[in-house]
């Protein structure tokens, strides 16, 4: 039995799928869609629709993008020599948002996670090898999440990538800025001390 019309319900529903949002939350926007004007309702729809017949894989490194090869493997400007390998197309905005980073990108797919049934080959790890073995990368730099799939992937790709010659490398992990020591855990606390640096 809907207590609204029949087409909010349903798209309160499609909005309910989408990650981090709940009922009450998909209501709220479905109420809001029908708040909006027509105009904006409709380039609301065309620019969920050119989402899906736009943006693809980069097939260098498995970016998103609407032009292939994307603007990062494309650029003159990046360093060819160093590859930041991560898990999805997010983290590369999150990696790009820092401005430290001019090297080039190897977007996994995901990480490594025995219980979901993601293994190596589920990932773009083969693509990863085929990229460093012409010997033009002289260094890969693994940016994976510190939870316990990011480590299963991190330790995986640094035993297949350091036979190679490569300097493999991994970003350091610690307390954030702006933190106390008192709240941070041992296992953060502990990361911290090891990957301490001169100053």
């Amino acid at each position: 039995m809907f207590y609204t019309a029949e087409s909010v319900e349903q798209l309160a529903e499609q909005f309910s799928r989408l990650p981090g949002i709940g009922r009450k939350t998909a209501h709220r926007l479905a109420l809001y869609v029908l708040k909006m004007e027509r105009s904006e309702v409709d380039a609301l729809a065309e620019a969920l629709v050119g989402v899906k017949e736009k943006v693809r894989y980069c097939t260098v490194c498995s970016n998103i993008t609407e032009s292939d090869p994307c603007a990062i493997c494309s650029s003159s400007k990046r360093d060819r020599s160093v590859i930041c390998v991560v898990a999805d197309p997010n983290d590369v905005l999150a990696v790009e948002k820092t401005n430290e980073f001019r090297g080039l990108y190897h977007v996994l797919g995901g990480s490594l996670s025995p219980l979901d049934d993601v293994g190596p080959d589920d990932l773009r790890m083969k693509e990863l090898l085929t990229r460093v073995s012409d010997g033009s990368i002289a260094e890969v730099i693994l940016a994976l999440n510190p939870n316990v799939e990011g480590e299963a992937t991190t330790l995986y790709l640094s035993r297949l990538l350091k036979p190679l010659g490569l300097r493999v490398t991994r970003i350091a992990r610690g307390l954030p800025v702006g933190s106390d020591l008192e709240f941070a855990d041992e296992a953060t606390l502990s990361r911290a001390i090891e990957g301490r640096v001169a100053v």
